[in-house]
């Protein structure tokens, strides 16, 4: 199950968040991932509030795409504590990387939210060796189906 909270005010991928797309994407990856079981949140904030959490969490004075917060009994967002945590993701930021890199937005919505999942599991990408590991994982799950 996903819980999804668009705190923006803005529509998501053109409009009203597509929970039944972002479910799909997380239900083969948590299941891909062997936590099938699981649930986790998915909430959209803004920029400055991205910012705050990226310097608080990471020691990063920037906004940044994705954020994932383990499972957590606190959450700002309200996150029940048995879940598997909480995706954080910032659209403004994905639009902006989509524009640079030339790259669909809803394409790189979802590759961010895979990315995110996959914290969750436990990857990390500042190690190389999961570095590679975690990005041959996103690219698994991304073409598994179209979205």
């Amino acid at each position: 199950m996903i819980e999804i909270n668009n705190l923006t005010g803005y529509p998501i991928l053109g409009h009203a968040v597509d929970k039944k797309i972002f479910s799909t994407v997380a239900k083969k990856v948590l299941l891909g991932e062997n936590r099938g079981t699981e649930t986790l949140s998915l909430a959209f904030i803004g920029k400055e509030e991205i910012k705050k959490l990226n310097k608080k969490f990471r020691g990063k004075n920037k906004p940044t795409d994705v954020l994932s917060f383990g499972n957590v009994s606190c959450s700002m967002f309200h996150v029940p504590s048995e879940g598997l945590g909480e995706v954080v993701i910032c659209s403004s930021v994905v639009k902006e990387n989509s524009l640079k890199y030339k790259i669909d937005f809803k394409k790189e919505m979802l590759k961010v939210f895979v990315h995110g999942i996959l914290h969750l599991c436990g990857y990390n990408h500042e190690k190389s060796k999961e570095a590679e590991e975690m990005e041959k994982k996103q690219e698994h799950y991304l073409s598994e189906g179209s979205f």
